[in-house]
């Protein structure tokens, strides 16, 4: 995983590489060079533009406009548009500290020519994403060293447009110093089984079923569970509910689990060693009880949808039960609606910073959903996704998430691993497929050629 630095780190960065001997003004120029780089390698020459503001990245401004000077591109560093033809934003850099102007953001983005932002668009924030006021849209970002946790979080990620991360001479020596405790999410190392493995081996997954007439949400998550992998996959419930999932799944088993004290039995048996409960599984205190039983059997396990909605009244009686289990191997997977009741004393303008939060409330792994989610551990450790594309918001997606993740703890991954690769290949699934709309099902049958 690459990491990610705040603005904070970056001016250590900068530092600890000045003491190494890499002058301030050999870095600002490579910074424009590297800007300048990108815009040739896309742009054919033109009328250039550069609005500078104050510090290092006015400054990266007015080297990137020297180079382009240089190839013989016609530049103007100035404060306002004019007749730009493509426009460089070297305004306000990550650590923005106030408003940004709306007036000189929407002459920005209201022009028509391309807008290549240095370091991050000008009224982003680089640590939170947030837009302080107003922001530049850009077409093309070019940061240096590492990404900004803006880069990635929404709605930063969305101002910056395609982001390139440049070289500009900081070895990457000076990442040990800076005490990097976030990340972005990458392709996963799997489990993987020699040829002795046999399908207990792999783990036998557990999926809690919804009433009968709510059905669907569960058989999501099962398949899920065995197309990542999984040895063995069921689906536990009541017996309207099983007679229904019998006309539809063929490799799932189905096994009858009326009440908490049948799950509580069923788990007895330690190789059922991964568990979801949640998709559709109905609120209230039946839930709360079956919740009760799956994490005091100690098997690693999922909390999704209905499953943390059961818990928002009394959010504290989940997380007691959680502090009870060695190692803790749970996961959960709230939408902001379902955080919001389930952490409703947390606020933070940052996505990880809130993640962070309720992680060590909780005491479990919390994957925070949406366009950018955020994996969090207790011990403080932010990893944030960027390659879910816009199609993956339909209905039945999450359930197939929670599957995924459940599949994969079933196979032996722990749960803050489990929880990264299940992001990761969700949103790979979805690229995979492509298409403009996709429905769960479409996941599901792809699994296969992304895991």
């Amino acid at each position: 995983m690459n990491e990610l630095i705040t603005p904070e780190d970056m001016y250590r960065a900068d530092a600890a590489a000045v003491q190494q001997g890499c002058s301030i003004e050999q870095l600002i120029d490579a910074a424009g060079r590297a800007v300048g780089q990108e815009i040739l390698r896309r742009y054919g020459a033109r009328k250039v533009v550069v609005l500078v503001g104050p510090g290092n990245k006015g400054r990266d401004g007015k080297a990137a406009a020297s180079f382009l000077q240089a190839c013989g591109w016609p530049v103007r560093v100035g404060d306002d548009i004019g007749d730009a033809e493509l426009i460089i934003d070297a305004m306000f850099g990550a650590g923005l500290n106030r408003d940004f102007s709306s007036t000189i953001a929407e002459q920005i983005n209201r022009a028509g020519v391309p807008v290549v932002a240095i370091d991050v668009p000008s009224g982003v924030d680089g640590l939170t994403g947030q837009v302080r006021g107003a922001a530049v849209k850009a077409d093309l970002t070019v940061t240096f060293f590492r990404k900004k946790p803006a880069h990635l979080l929404m709605p930063g990620r969305a101002h910056c447009g395609e982001v390139v991360l440049a070289d500009i001479g900081m070895g990457d020596d000076l990442v040990g110093g800076l005490g990097i405790q976030q990340w972005e999410n990458a392709k996963p190392v799997l489990p993987r089984f020699d040829a002795a493995a046999y399908k207990f081996s792999k783990g036998h997954a557990v999926v809690m079923s919804g009433a009968a007439l709510q059905t669907g949400a569960s058989r999501l998550c099962a398949s899920a569970a065995l197309a990542i992998g999984a040895g063995l996959v069921s689906i536990i419930g009541k017996s309207d509910a099983l007679k229904i999932h019998a006309s539809h799944v063929t490799a799932v088993m189905l096994v009858e689990a009326k009440d908490a004290k049948a799950v509580v039995s069923l788990l007895k048996d330690k190789r059922k060693n991964a568990v979801c409960i949640g998709p559709a599984a109905g609120v209230g205190a039946g839930t709360v009880a079956n919740v009760k039983a799956i994490l005091e059997s100690g098997a690693a396990c999922v909390l999704d949808a209905d499953a943390l909605s059961s818990f928002s009244a009394s959010p504290k009686t989940l997380f007691a039960l959680i502090a009870k289990i060695k190692n803790r191997p749970v996961v959960l997977t709230p939408h902001e609606g379902e955080f919001g009741k389930l952490f409703p004393r947390i606020s933070n303008p940052s996505k990880i910073e809130r993640a962070r939060q309720a992680a060590k409330v909780s005491g479990a792994v919390v994957l925070l959903k949406g366009a950018d989610t955020v994996i969090a551990h207790p011990d403080g450790r932010a990893v944030v996704n960027s390659n879910a594309p816009p199609s993956l918001a339909t209905a039945g997606s999450g359930d197939v998430l929670a599957g995924m993740i459940t599949g994969l703890l079933a196979q032996g991954m722990d749960a803050f691993a489990a929880a990264c690769a299940g992001a990761w290949l969700h949103g790979e699934a979805a690229n995979l497929i492509g298409q403009h709309h996709l429905t769960a099902e479409d996941l599901v049958s792809v699994l296969g050629r992304v895991s």
